[in-house]
């Protein structure tokens, strides 16, 4: 019985994500951007995003949660989005973005991780997103335009 509820949980919890990355993809082409779920996205050691976008030059990789107040983001998975961007985008850095975005509720907040860190081996162990913070990335930025 206790791992059919397990079961039933996860199931939950999976859809959640999936809702929340749908969504994601829909807000970006309303704004604009080519945007993609990668569907293959997955708890392993590939380097894939949950959302891959472009707008202009820049390309956009996003690692998405959601949550009801905050989320967490480990080191793992920004390490990820800094390999798929750095391993398998053949563009110059400040044209690729590492970008957390938090669902909370109806409230986005978006925190791009700088280049910076993740060449100097400074990624934080985690990020976290709180509903109160401010992102520091705007959506409706003209990218490239």
């Amino acid at each position: 019985m206790v791992k059919e509820i397990d079961r039933i949980r996860l199931r939950r919890w999976r859809k959640r994500g999936f809702y929340s990355e749908n969504v994601l993809v829909k807000l970006l082409q309303k704004h604009g951007y080519n945007a993609v779920r990668i569907p293959v996205s997955n708890p392993s050691l590939n380097p894939l995003p949950d959302i891959m976008a472009r707008k202009g030059a820049h390309i956009f990789a996003f690692e998405v949660k959601n949550a009801g107040y905050y989320a967490y983001f480990p080191k793992q998975q920004i390490d990820k989005l800094f390999r798929f961007l750095n391993e398998l985008i053949p563009a110059d850095n400040e044209h690729k973005h590492a970008v957390v975005a938090a669902h909370l509720g109806k409230k986005w907040l978006f925190r791009e991780i700088s280049w910076s860190e993740w060449e100097r081996g400074k990624l934080p162990d985690k990020v976290r997103i709180l509903k109160r913070d401010r992102g520091n990335i705007n959506l409706e930025k003209n990218y490239g335009e």
